[in-house]
């Protein structure tokens, strides 16, 4: 009989979930885009449940990580940082991973990896420069969808910089180049190189090891990827599961947890 575990990543700005079996195979997911100090969590846990046809009595253990996890102490049996279960994830989608970028809604992560082990971090999270809320904020002046951002920069034809680190004085600049007639395709490949900028700085600080993984929301967006991988001399991987790292390693670390329960 199969041992179901369930990892919660309660992020900023959104709630992901994912139901594994035997620490192996993912059951189900899901993300519902509300996070920490919303219904997101209970939601996207009912989803995950509901599309298993399973209910949470059916779970071996529940591991909660990410921003908001200390609001789920009622429900998940342990929690964890963020930090160790994005470590775990990247690790399990990619087992040579040594460097992972990680750009959440409201914070940069890039961790250092040894084998399937964080050994070294640094984070932003100060600052919205460089995070999924940047984007969103740049989204919303240059009137186009989060998502479009990858595909219109790509029909960037000539290089804008937008030099500005912080997000209130980029979005100024950005409006000036609106109200300079600038190409939008070639404003949102300023900002992507921007972010990119802003990132590589950090990465550089804990040093870039091949094999280099992206994860976050932020990782879906082609334009980052390919300005970050210009910007570091390194091919930036990524998986179709990007969002739901950090949920992935909670769960595999739940499978840990269980199996270690049923020796003690």
């Amino acid at each position: 009989m199969s041992i179901y575990t369930l990892g919660i990543d309660i992020g900023s700005t959104a709630s992901k979930c994912v139901m594994l079996a035997d620490g192996k195979e993912i059951v189900s997911k899901s993300l519902i885009s509300v996070g920490a100090g919303t219904s997101g969590p209970q939601r996207a846990i009912a989803e995950v449940l509901e599309n298993a046809g399973m209910k949470k009595e059916d779970m071996a253990f529940i591991l909660a990580t990410g921003y908001g996890r200390n609001s789920l102490l009622e429900l998940a049996d342990q929690q964890m940082s963020e930090l160790s279960c994005h470590a775990k994830g990247a690790s399990f989608l990619f087992p040579d991973v040594h460097t992972v970028i990680d750009i959440g809604g409201q914070d940069v992560k890039v961790l250092q990896i040894e084998n399937g082990v964080m050994t070294n971090f640094v984070m932003n999270d100060k600052c919205a420069a460089g995070t999924g809320r940047f984007l969103d904020v740049m989204a919303r002046v240059l009137e186009v969808k989060v998502e479009d951002l990858g595909a219109l920069g790509a029909q960037s034809t000539k290089d804008v910089a937008i030099s500005s680190t912080c997000t209130v004085f980029a979005e100024s600049e950005v409006i000036s180049q609106l109200s300079q007639d600038t190409d939008k395709r070639d404003i949102i490949n300023g900002i992507h190189h921007s972010v990119a900028s802003r990132v590589a700085g950090l990465a550089h600080r804990v040093g870039v090891r091949d094999q280099v993984v992206m994860t976050g929301g932020v990782a879906q967006n082609t334009g980052v990827v390919k300005a970050l991988e210009e910007e570091l001399g390194h091919i930036i991987y990524t998986s179709p599961l990007t969002q739901y790292n950090g949920a992935l390693g909670a769960a595999l670390f739940a499978y840990q947890k269980y199996q270690k329960e049923q020796k003690g």
